[in-house]
């Protein structure tokens, strides 16, 4: 199973440095963006293992290190606020709605909901 791309996982997509403002809305513009997107750290073993799970599923996410960004704190405090709960990554969104953190997303896999709602946000074609 290969799943990175140019040393990333999925499509890893650099936060654009130019859009200033409140930091919730840049997490509800770039979780619209693609049909999967992940909020992690990069050292973070959950956020691996989240990644890991969608990339075996066939799924090219869309990831965004907070780490690796100069307004990543921000976004951070902000995934906080909107899940109730710290540590808040990773954050899982799918067809640019909140699926949750790490037990939503778990639940979610376990329960048989996560695949449909992969197909439907055109995830997954089979």
């Amino acid at each position: 199973m290969h799943c990175q791309t140019t040393g990333s996982w999925g499509s890893y997509m650099p936060t654009p440095r130019t859009n200033v403002g409140d930091p919730l809305e840049r997490i509800e513009r770039l979780a619209s963006e693609n049909a999967v997107v992940i909020f992690s750290i990069s050292s973070c073993c959950m956020c691996h293992a989240i990644k890991r799970l969608f990339c075996g599923m066939g799924v090219n996410p869309t990831v965004y290190e907070l780490d690796e960004d100069p307004r990543g704190k921000d976004m951070e405090k902000a995934l906080i606020r909107l899940l109730g709960t710290s540590p808040p990554v990773p954050v899982v969104f799918i067809g640019g709605k909140l699926v949750g953190a790490m037990d939503r997303v778990m639940a979610s896999h376990i329960n048989g909901t996560l695949v449909p709602l992969l197909k439907q946000a055109g995830a997954l074609w089979l």
